[in-house]
């Protein structure tokens, strides 16, 4: 084998775009002679989520259902099953559907009797026992502190979300689509405002909530049916009538109801319970509808329905246990009938609501996706990731006490992974049944452990893609087909042993404070780092006719390998604070192929520059082509790196 000299240096002339291959007699010795590394090891089978030996919520929906005696107990109504963590804080009178409520026997099952509950803690009527005497305190100091601290906005919107359409107030998690929303749904509201006396407040919104369906709106009828079906057996009532769990303000006269709510208050607190909050889980399943037929607002639109949730506990009207039960109910609801819905109803829901918002955002397949998210803080209050991230996570448990081990297995539920049906669209059901896992939750939080894992889903988190790799985790892209199979971003911190394979032809963008080990194999299409540890601890190995972008704000860090083929192609990423720079803490070994150079941000270095490309502990090989934008080049290849000068 040839010995390569320690320092090469290779005049280049290439303009801008041109396609320039090195002479064989400077890259002979570095071509001809390398051995090129084996792929990353094969990891094994990929990880799976088996659908959890238990009743499942999606089958017996059906069951959620007061006044029929088939159905009062927590063995026969899902809807009070799926909540029965609940039993670990507090322990109705009786454990029935029965809050205000008569049935005759059926069949083998005996007729209901109204509970003697009276909905109005310690006033010398038993009502129940609280198991669980600091989380059960903790929920109710949790209100009397915000109802003591919300701000006039809080206070606005707590009353805006109590009054009108939950759907109306839902869509403002559209953000930049959302004037383009709610004129294709035709929603109205009457209610824009708080009135500044409690004489003049009016329960009912003369709106029409999520607008109009059907033949009646021909452009958008189908979506508006979908978002529709998401309540269908999703009441709340149920829960409320079995769990018999007072509203906040009647455990304590600490909390503080927001004043033009006060004639909301029912005057029967014996078939008013707090447990479950309604306004919490329509908004929730609103929202899951909404996303799945807008799924380039997926996160900000789960987000406005947890929310919403909030905004009932600054109204004082519920405490975090109601609002946390909501969600968890809505989305077990919601994944139902997005399945009984079936799968051509679904599809055509979302390409009328695609082709009906393009059409008056003036966008296009191209550059929705953009648009979609083009808002900012100070008009899109979902515009700031990590604040919309940690508020959804927040919303989720609400700081509540662990009451179990924290280190549970996460389950997945049977059929929660249609909800990220047109979020994920190129994973297999399969594969977003392991993304719902392995983004799921801390196990241990009140009501959150249920048999089935509807209470651990972090739909936010899932919703951009896998947090564990395990065995081998193959992501096939057909940019062909437009949408997130050309383009997606996952921002999740991977961990794990599997190793990435990206196959296909769309663009899969990386942002986590990735550590998986198994390493990156691109097959086809282009991987991209947007962040410095983006492709984890492994190898990294790009085939024939594959692309590897850096496109962070510094220096892309490799652990162990880095590999490129014939054929294959590094692209750089150059801005005027930091430009794309490769560290490699193993060998580099080039069989060919291109590296390009890409200026962004109106960034232009003067003539003379010389870029520092490649650091590595060795480096064979040399590109077969370098491109830079505007100059010639002239690269110095070393044992142990690259650099680039360029002139005009």
């Amino acid at each position: 084998m040839h010995q390569a000299s320690p320092l090469r240096r290779l005049p280049l002339a290439i303009a801008i775009g041109a396609v320039l291959a090195l002479s064989a007699c400077g890259g002979s010795d570095h071509h001809d002679d390398i051995v090129i590394p084996a792929a990353p090891a094969d990891q094994g089978a990929a990880d799976t989520a088996p659908v959890p030996a238990v009743p499942a919520f999606v089958d017996t929906v059906a069951t959620n259902q007061r006044g029929d005696a088939r159905y009062a107990t927590l063995a026969t109504n899902a809807g009070v099953r799926v909540l029965g963590g609940m039993l670990d804080i507090w322990k109705p009178l009786t454990e029935i559907v029965d809050a205000g409520v008569t049935a005759p026997a059926v069949e083998s099952f005996p007729a209901i009797v109204a509970s003697s509950w009276t909905g109005v803690p310690n006033n010398g009527t038993p009502g129940g026992t609280i198991v669980n005497a600091q989380v059960h305190n903790a929920n109710i100091d949790y209100v009397v502190k915000a109802t003591a601290s919300r701000t006039q906005e809080q206070t606005l919107l707590a009353y805006l979300d109590d009054r009108r359409g939950k759907g109306y107030s839902t869509a403002s998690g559209m953000g930049p689509l959302t004037d383009a929303w709610r004129s294709a749904s035709r929603q109205t509201t009457t209610i824009n405002d708080m009135p500044q006396d409690a004489v003049s407040i009016k329960y009912e919104d003369g709106g029409n909530n999520n607008g109009v369906g059907g033949d009646a709106n021909p452009d958008f009828g189908k979506v508006i049916d979908l978002v529709n079906s998401m309540g269908a057996n999703g009441s709340t009532e149920p829960a409320k009538r079995f769990y018999k769990y007072a509203r906040p303000y009647r455990w304590s006269s600490a909390v503080q109801v927001v004043p033009q709510l006060e004639p909301a208050k029912s005057s029967t607190p014996g078939t008013d319970g707090g447990f479950t909050s309604g306004h919490s889980a329509e908004a929730t399943r609103n929202a899951i509808g909404m996303a799945y037929v807008v799924p380039e607002r997926f996160q900000e639109l789960v987000g406005r329905g947890l929310e919403l949730g909030e905004s009932r506990i600054f109204a004082g009207m519920h405490s975090p246990l109601d609002v946390i039960s909501g969600r968890v109910q809505a989305q077990a609801v919601a994944a139902a009938n997005l399945i009984a819905a079936g799968a051509t109803t679904r599809a055509a829901a979302r390409a009328q609501a695609q082709a009906t918002l393009m059409k008056l955002t003036d966008t296009n397949a191209g550059n929705f996706p953009a648009y979609a998210a083009s808002g900012t803080p100070a008009n899109d209050r979902f515009a700031d990731y990590a604040t919309s991230k940690a508020n959804y996570l927040r919303r989720m448990t609400y700081g509540l006490p662990l009451i179990g081990r924290a280190t549970a297995p996460a389950v997945v539920p049977k059929g929660a992974e249609v909800m990220l049906e047109t979020r994920l669209p190129y994973l297999s059901e399969a594969q977003r049944r392991v993304v719902l896992k392995t983004t799921a939750i801390t196990s241990g939080y009140p009501v959150l452990d249920d048999p089935e894992g509807w209470g651990r889903l972090n739909l936010f988190a899932a919703a951009e893609g896998y947090a564990v790799f395990t065995g081998n985790v193959v992501v096939n892209m057909d940019a062909g087909k437009g949408g997130f199979y050309a383009v997606d971003r996952w921002r999740n911190d991977i961990s794990g042993s599997g190793k990435l394979v990206k196959q296909g032809s769309g663009v899969l963008k990386l942002g986590g404070r990735n550590s998986w080990s198994g390493g990156a194999q691109v097959e086809g299409g282009t991987l991209e780092a947007l962040s410095l540890t983006a492709f984890g601890t492994g190898d990294v190995y790009v085939a024939d006719g594959a692309t590897v972008v850096n496109n962070t704000a510094g220096t892309l860090a490799l652990a162990k390998q880095y590999t490129q083929l014939k054929g294959a192609t590094l692209e750089m990423r150059v801005g005027a604070v930091t430009h794309g720079h490769l560290s490699v803490s193993g060998a580099v070994t080039i069989g060919g192929g291109t590296l390009r150079i890409k200026f962004q941000d109106g960034y232009k270095p003067a003539a003379g520059t010389t870029l520092n490309v490649i650091t590595a502990g060795s480096l064979k090989g040399q590109f077969e082509t370098i491109a830079v934008d505007g100059f010639t080049v002239t690269p110095t290849y070393t044992d142990k790196g690259l650099q680039l000068r360029l002139d005009a």
